[in-house]
């Protein structure tokens, strides 16, 4: 039943959800690292509420030895006293993981770190993003004997860095030889008796970044989780890049899987949706995107209206700066119920209670009587748009205009963002006036797609959601649901 109100709450709640978030460190002072990536993981837990674990090894103890704990839910719910003893889990090397389903189905086996024995020693994994060739190396790996245990693309990329180890000096060579084979996004950490490896796909599709406290190092998915535990940032991994982190090396660089700037592809929507507003990925401000993109939709596409709101969180930024363009003032017109997790019982249609109106309600004393500015980053289905601008109304809005911080989706994402098939996406054969009328608002207009760039100051990204066109060739069939078809 788990899997089925995950899905159907994100289903209904018409936002997207990113695959993961990673959390890995190494104390080379010795000290026990385990409570650090709890809250790690805490400040990463926006990718991902699903499931979640820590993995844990000490360097100087027996070789292979590796503690681990993971379970279904959010961070402070699986990590009680009640199910597991963190300060018991010793060890000055461990990774972390939060997780939503983009493959694989929702249950406890698939929930990473992955812990993997093999004739080399122990592994542990935990990886953020899909392989748009899953399917086929997993049938090439299971004609060759190879028995898996989960459902996750994450167990793939074990088998082939375990089997490339026989023929390599190394860990991080293994790794590097399991990503000549491996195609799609991925943001990988891996831990080894002695080491913890860091790894990104070459076209950077997810983000991942190195910090520093003390004598400790870090890799993680975001910049906020160095802040919450006080590290400070170092860099982040390139595009194409595997980091291997020693004592007696520092930070060692194998940049040979690494392409050109023009080549890489990084997605989009970390900077609109995913990221936390105070991290920065690339060098570039997540808050400073959605402020830019705001700005621009307010220069592209104006309204004469009183008051400007953002639907929150990933709205507030992007409403924030229209505002400050279009000299209107902003004011927050809904209250989020912030203890709401994403599996509360799904009201039955029966039930008055709407799913929305539980997490989101309008301040009447901002609206009423006024025409408003409506801010969101993204409208999917279609399935809650049209009760939020429904709500303003009902609070006495006299018009609501809606703009969306993103360009309308066309397309499916295979690369660890939830967009579903084209036939659910509310854009797909409708107009913007068409949508407009669907979701209730007075006037709708999107992000232009030629402004994607330049909020992000000019990086390269993915915007196949938008366009149809991937930095990749997608697979033939849809790899983003079980495998157990």
């Amino acid at each position: 039943m788990q899997n089925k109100n995950v899905h159907e709450q994100f289903e209904n709640m018409d936002k997207l959800s990113e695959e993961c978030g990673v959390f890995g460190i190494y104390d080379f002072d010795g000290g026990d690292v385990a409570s650090t990536i709890y809250y790690g993981l805490f400040a990463l837990q926006h990718r991902g509420q699903e499931s979640c674990g820590i993995a844990v090894s000490d360097t100087k103890g027996p070789k292979g030895k590796v503690l681990s704990y993971k379970g279904m839910g959010l961070v402070n719910e699986v990590f009680t006293p009640e199910n597991v003893d963190i300060d018991a889990m010793k060890g000055d090397i461990g990774v972390g993981h939060v997780r939503y389903s983009t493959a694989g189905s929702s249950t406890r086996e698939n929930a990473q770190p992955l812990v993997i024995n093999y004739v080399k020693g122990t592994l542990a994994l935990a990886h953020n993003g899909n392989l748009i060739n899953a399917i086929e190396l997993r049938k090439e790996l299971e004609y060759t004997g190879a028995i898996f245990q989960t459902t996750i693309d994450t167990e793939v990329i074990a088998y082939y860095i375990a089997r490339e180890r026989l023929n390599s000096k190394t860990v991080e060579e293994a790794v590097g030889r399991a990503m000549d084979k491996i195609k799609g996004a991925y943001s990988l950490i891996v831990m080894s008796p002695r080491k913890l490896i860091g790894a990104r796909d070459p076209l950077g599709f997810k983000p991942l970044c190195i910090g520093k406290r003390e004598n400790a190092y870090i890799i993680t998915s975001e910049t906020c989780a160095l802040e919450t535990i006080g590290a400070e940032y170092v860099r982040d991994i390139l595009p194409g890049e595997i980091v291997t982190i020693t004592p007696e090396g520092g930070i060692q660089s194998d940049t040979s899987h690494c392409l050109k700037k023009e080549e890489q592809a990084r997605c989009v929507f970390e900077y609109i949706y995913f990221s936390r507003p105070d991290s920065h990925i690339d060098g570039v401000g997540v808050f400073q995107s959605r402020m830019q993109a705001g700005r621009f939709l307010a220069i592209d596409s104006p309204v004469e209206a009183d008051v400007v709101v953002g639907v929150p969180e990933s709205g507030n930024a992007a409403a924030q700066g229209y505002a400050l363009e279009a000299g209107i003032p902003y004011g927050t017109a809904f209250v989020k119920n912030g203890y709401v997790g994403r599996t509360f019982i799904k009201p039955k249609q029966s039930n008055r209670e709407s799913s929305v109106r539980i997490k989101l309600n309008a301040m009447k004393e901002v609206v009423n009587g006024k025409r408003v500015i409506m801010i969101d980053d993204s409208i999917v289905r279609g399935t809650t748009s049209d009760r939020i601008v429904g709500m303003l109304k009902e609070a006495g809005a006299k018009e609501v205009h809606v703009r969306i911080s993103s360009p309308p989706f066309l397309w499916p994402c295979y690369f660890g963002t939830d967009v579903p098939a084209r036939e659910q996406l509310i854009a797909y054969n409708r107009s913007v006036e068409e949508i407009c009328q669907v979701i209730g608002a007075d006037s709708l207009a999107y992000l232009k797609i030629e402004r994607l760039k330049e909020i992000v100051n000019n990086l390269d990204i993915c915007s196949g959601c938008f366009t149809g066109k991937y930095p990749l060739e997608p697979p033939k069939e849809d790899i983003r649901g079980e495998y157990q078809k």
